[in-house]
C-alpha cells in the first residue's frame, strides 16, 4: 500500500474533490466536538495532512501517523512552508510497530479504514489510545459494489454502519453515531459515480 501512495503523494492536494472532502469531513469533525475542549490529537493514515491542517486550530498539538514515506515527505513539506510548529509528522503502523506513549483527547482518519485487513483491531487500539471522554471520529466509504477502486483491491468496498457501530462497541465505545458527510464523485468506465461518505463519531466512556 505504501508504495502506491509515495507515488501519488506528489500530486495528492491538486485533486479538487480530495481538497473539498477534507474541508466537508473537517466540518462534520468540528460540529460533533462542540465546544468540548481537546487537546491532542491524532490523524490516523494522514497522507499529506488535508483534514489536519482544516483542524488544526482546534488542537493545541497534533500527532500524524502513516506509513506512507511520500506522503510523508510532502506533509513535512507543507509543516516548513506554513510555519507550523504543532504538527508531528511519525512513521508508524499501530498494527504491526509498537503501540505510542502518549494518549491523545481526540482520535480521526479520513479514507482510512477500507485500506485496513483487521479493522476491529485497529478500532480497539484506537480505543486504548484515547484519554477517557475522548473522541473517535472516522470518515470512510459505505458499502458499495467495489467500483470506487475497482479489479484488483485488496480492502474493503466500504463499510455496512451497523456492523462497524458493532466493532465500535465491542471495543468499549459508546455514543456511537453516523452522519452522512459527503458525496465522492469518482470516474468509473465511462461515467462518474457518486460515492456516500459517512462519518462515524464515538466517545471513550470517562
Amino acid at each position: 500500500m505504501s508504495d502506491s501512495f509515495d507515488e501519488k503523494a506528489i500530486t495528492w492536494d491538486a485533486d479538487p474533490a480530495k481538497r473539498e472532502r477534507a474541508a466537508a469531513v473537517a466540518r462534520g469533525i468540528r460540529k460533533v466536538i462542540g465546544s468540548r475542549s481537546l487537546s491532542r490529537a491524532l490523524e490516523y493514515g494522514c497522507g499529506t495532512g488535508l483534514l489536519s491542517f482544516e483542524l488544526l486550530p482546534l488542537f493545541s498539538e497534533v500527532t500524524l501517523m502513516d506509513t506512507s514515506d511520500g506522503m510523508l515527505d510532502a506533509l513535512r513539506e507543507k509543516i516548513g512552508l506554513a510555519g507550523v510548529r504543532n504538527m508531528r509528522p511519525v512513521k508508524l503502523n499501530l498494527l504491526s510497530d509498537p503501540m505510542p506513549e502518549e494518549t491523545y483527547t481526540c482520535i480521526y482518519n479520513m479514507m482510512v479504514l477500507h485500506h485496513i485487513s483487521d479493522v476491529a483491531t485497529l478500532i480497539q487500539k484506537f480505543y486504548d489510545l484515547l484519554e477517557a471522554g475522548g473522541i473517535l471520529c472516522v470518515a470512510d466509504l459505505d458499502e458499495e459494489d467495489g467500483s470506487f477502486h475497482g479489479d484488483g483491491f485488496g480492502g474493503h468496498r466500504g463499510f455496512d454502519r451497523q456492523a462497524l457501530r458493532a466493532m465500535a462497541e465491542k471495543a468499549g465505545f459508546g455514543e456511537v453515531r453516523f452522519d452522512d458527510i459527503f458525496q465522492m464523485p469518482r470516474t468509473v468506465g465511462d461515467s462518474v459515480r457518486m460515492f456516500s461518505l459517512f462519518l462515524m463519531t464515538a466517545v471513550k466512556s470517562v
